[in-house]
């Protein structure tokens, strides 16, 4: 019989033995990813029950409560990373609570990543950015389609976060990358004229940065360190030298050698904002931590965030309900506040 979890013909693999808790968390992974795309692909308010009839890794639990006990962890985990999971009715005679990702507020902000892990969403972005998927995300949807639930006609631009897979240079690159190879490729300067120069790289990695794909290794000709933006490389990208040639250095940090060569983001001001204590992780990992305060008789932190976008910034705490409060600026205060008006006035209606 096959192993529920690995999926291999024989005897299980028991917890604790090679491989096996990498399997487990890659097949975690792929579940809330089921989840996530579930979530944000429909405008209705899905029950618990359907979404362990739709999304593909809730039909391994073997009993209702092991169902809701993987479910409960997702969710916390899911609120943790500071995705926007909202609950509430579709409409006022559903008697149970449901779940979805309101997709305007799911703006990602940004993500410390480790190098393997980085390689990892570059080639995940990549693949879902084909039209050869066809994997468990895409039967998910189908089955909601099949089961009467509304989604979007573009499922696939529900995920994306201003980054295009489509870039000619980020498929060899990559594999040059898992290879070990140096590469040879011509790349312009910054700037509209900019010149065209060939460069002889030792790959370490494919990081994305505001939007952005760039290439992080060795410069050969200049003895450096360097990044180059793959929008920026142009014609054929020619490996050299033998697989395994190139040796990553242990302990590099390649999103923080992009951040430094691309420079501080623009901010258009700041914002300090009270968090109630244990909630909205996410928020507090992108802000800066003032120290603890109180609010409305609960416990919490003051942090203090860049704002680049005050309507993007006002969804986003909008969302996180009475766990958030905005101490200042006044405007995001009450962008706030409107939002939270809104919400309640199509809640009102929706009773009537």
């Amino acid at each position: 019989m096959r192993h529920p979890v690995t999926g291999c013909a024989g005897r299980p693999v028991p917890p604790g033995a090679r491989g096996y808790d990498a399997v487990v968390s890659s097949a975690r992974a792929e579940r809330l990813v089921n989840l996530v795309l579930c979530l944000m692909s429909t405008r209705q308010f899905l029950s618990a029950e359907r979404i362990r009839a739709t999304v593909p890794g809730y039909a391994e639990a073997a009993s209702d409560e092991a169902f809701f006990r993987m479910f409960e962890r997702d969710k916390a985990e899911l609120r943790e990373l500071g995705v926007p999971l909202e609950t509430g009715h579709t409409s006022a005679f559903d008697t149970v609570e449901g779940y979805r990702i309101a997709r305007a507020d799911y703006e990602l902000g940004e993500i410390e990543l480790a190098p393997d892990e980085a390689t990892v969403v570059a080639l995940a972005g990549n693949l879902w950015d084909t039209p050869d998927l066809a994997g468990a995300a895409h039967g998910a949807l189908v089955k909601l389609r099949a089961a009467g639930v509304e989604v979007a006609e573009s499922p696939a631009a529900t995920v994306r976060t201003g980054l295009h897979a489509g870039e000619p240079a980020l498929a060899p690159l990559l594999a040059a990358t898992r290879a070990g190879r140096a590469v040879i490729f011509s790349h312009r300067r910054g700037g509209p004229a900019g010149e065209p120069t060939r460069r002889e790289v030792e790959p370490w990695g494919v990081v994305s940065f505001r939007g952005r794909w760039y290439l992080v290794g060795h410069d050969r000709g200049r003895d450096d360190v360097r990044c180059f933006r793959l929008s920026r490389i142009q014609g054929e990208i020619r490996p050299t030298g033998p697989e395994g040639a190139v040796r990553v250095p242990d302990g590099v940090d390649l999103r923080a050698l992009v951040r430094a060569s691309a420079g501080p983001p623009p901010v258009s001001g700041t914002a300090l904002v009270w968090v109630a204590r244990d909630r909205a992780a996410g928020l507090r990992r992108l802000g800066r931590e003032r120290g603890p305060a109180e609010h409305a008789g609960r416990a919490g932190v003051t942090i203090e965030l860049d704002v680049r976008d005050r309507d993007t910034v006002a969804r986003w705490l909008a969302g996180h309900g009475p766990d958030v409060a905005v101490l200042d600026p006044p405007e995001l205060a009450g962008a706030v506040r409107s939002l939270w008006a809104g919400a309640a006035a199509i809640a009102a209606e929706a009773a009537r």
